[in-house]
């Protein structure tokens, strides 16, 4: 139906123009604030809190953030890049929680926005932050030092079973998130105990492999992809349903693609971690438009493209109800994981007499 403003109008009387005007002059004023509200930007450097050790995959991913947007002048204030790692990533978490309010703070999140409160029973839930922008899911890939006599998934599963139990050790990042989730997860399936060491973060986890410190790990591909490029590491397969969809070579005439799934090799273990952005509580919805169309531009930068291909990333962009749905998703997937591999406080990790029983496969975006 067509609206002739013209024809409605007649038969207002002059008493009524008073009143018109006055709504005409408010609706004047709120156009204005919500242009205003549109323009903002930041006014100050952004802090981005990385809440993990320094060469992790949130660690490299924030770096290349801050790089990109300085390179191509996306921003005129810098963004500053802040490690905060302890209390495996819940003193980042905490310190965006204390400063609500604050639109020049920023965090880069993985899934101990949702370990850290379980497994250390902190005052933290991702409620307290403002979700940004969910930009990509994160792949675990099985590793082993290069010296290793295993060149298959099945060669090491048939290794560690045969192994002492708790003589096998597989490094990871912290204690009680992702890594030792899936540490959990591979003694259920291989009927054994696995000795988890925990180290800072992802960087000190592949050299502590490529070092033979460790016997494996399950760091993140962009963790360890320079290693495997040096030839000191080598993947054996992706705690994944699928194989990785990026058939570039990476070291010698192997690449992303030709690694097998750990599922396919019998081992049912399927995880992975979030890459995503968020500002603190209380955020204007000016605010948050502004850095989800900072983080747009970005993503559609050539090196973007490229940094997923490197890191094998599953490239998922998500905003708004989608994105706080699939957080709650997650939220109740990570809460029963933790429970059932005895990570939460009161418990101990699972040995391999007490089976894990393992829930539906981390959310789909």
């Amino acid at each position: 139906m067509t609206f002739n403003f013209r024809t409605a109008s007649r038969g207002f009387c002059s008493s009524a123009r008073a009143p018109l005007s006055a709504a005409l002059a408010a609706l004047a004023l709120v156009g204005g604030t919500a242009s205003a509200q549109a323009t903002w930007e930041p006014t100050a450097p952004v802090e981005l809190v990385v809440p993990a050790g320094t060469g992790g995959g949130a660690d490299l991913m924030a770096r290349f953030i801050a790089e990109t947007v300085r390179k191509h002048g996306l921003m005129k204030q810098p963004i500053q890049v802040v490690n905060r790692a302890g209390q495996s990533g819940g003193e980042g978490l905490l310190l965006m929680k204390a400063e609500r309010g604050n639109p020049h703070k920023l965090i880069i999140t993985l899934s101990n926005l949702f370990t850290a409160p379980f497994g250390h029973a902190l005052p933290f839930s991702w409620r307290d932050l403002t979700p940004v922008q969910l930009l990509a899911l994160d792949q675990f890939v099985l590793w082993v030092p290069a010296s290793s006599p295993h060149h298959t998934p099945q060669d090491l599963f048939t290794a560690i079973r045969a192994s002492p139990a708790g003589s096998v050790k597989l490094g990871g990042t912290g204690s009680k998130q992702e890594d030792q989730i899936i540490a959990v997860l591979l003694e259920t399936a291989l009927a054994t105990r696995i000795n988890y060491v925990a180290l800072r973060g992802g960087g000190d986890v592949a050299k502590a492999l490529a070092a033979n410190e460790v016997d494996l790990t399950v760091n993140n591909p962009i963790e360890a992809e320079a290693l495997w490029r040096a030839g000191k590491v080598r993947p054996l397969c992706v705690f994944d349903g699928a194989r990785l969809p990026y058939p570039g070579k990476v070291a010698g005439p192997l690449g992303w693609s030709d690694l097998p799934t750990c599922m396919s090799s019998g081992v049912p273990v399927q995880y992975l971690m979030m890459r995503g952005i968020f500002t603190t509580g209380g955020a204007t919805p000016a605010q948050v438009a502004y850095y989800q169309h900072l983080l747009d531009r970005l993503r559609s930068l050539p090196e973007w493209e490229a940094l997923m291909k490197q890191g094998a990333f599953k490239n998922s962009p998500m905003v708004g109800e989608a994105f706080t749905n699939w957080l709650d998703r997650s939220e109740h997937f990570h809460k029963v994981l933790m429970r059932e591999a005895r990570l939460t406080p009161g418990g101990t990790a699972a040995a391999a007499s007490a089976p894990v029983a393992q829930p539906r496969r981390p959310p789909a975006p």
